[in-house]
């Protein structure tokens, strides 16, 4: 059973409900074992959006992408470009050979540095119900490439 860290804006009403879809499908998932979603541990010792409050959630969840097995994002965009944080967290993703499981429901190009890393591709948030995470069976992205 894996621990996965979810990588995905949250930012806009569309965001949130499509992360908690996603998460919902991670929750009825066998064979998840655990998963971490930063939109549900934005709770913190520090004031929200001051130095101390981002250091600690940035710790936090570079903790969390160390201790996963996998990463599943959201790769949906806004005005043509990735969230820049879950850029980043599909990098070092990327950089620690963790695969990424992609959800991707509008019809927006990728940028190949995304679309190359990912190692199993859906544009159905039932997919997350019943992929499995022990086997970890390959897709490749069907889309464009930007």
């Amino acid at each position: 059973m894996s621990q996965i860290y979810v990588a995905s804006p949250f930012f806009s009403p569309e965001q949130v409900d499509r992360v908690k879809r996603l998460e919902a499908a991670l929750e009825a998932n066998p064979t998840v074992k655990d998963f971490y979603s930063p939109r549900l541990h934005q709770d913190a010792a520090n004031e929200q959006f001051t130095k101390p409050w981002a250091t600690e959630i940035f710790h936090r969840d570079m903790d969390q992408i160390a201790a996963a097995d996998v990463i599943v994002t959201v790769i949906d965009f806004e005005a043509k470009n990735l969230d820049s944080g879950t850029a980043y967290e599909l990098g070092v993703a990327t950089m620690s050979n963790k695969p990424i499981i992609a959800l991707q429901e509008k019809d927006e190009a990728v940028n190949l540095m995304v679309t190359e890393s990912m190692h199993w591709y859906s544009k159905n948030v039932d997919d997350f119900k019943t992929y499995d995470f022990n086997t970890l069976p390959a897709g490749e992205f069907v889309g464009q490439i930007l």
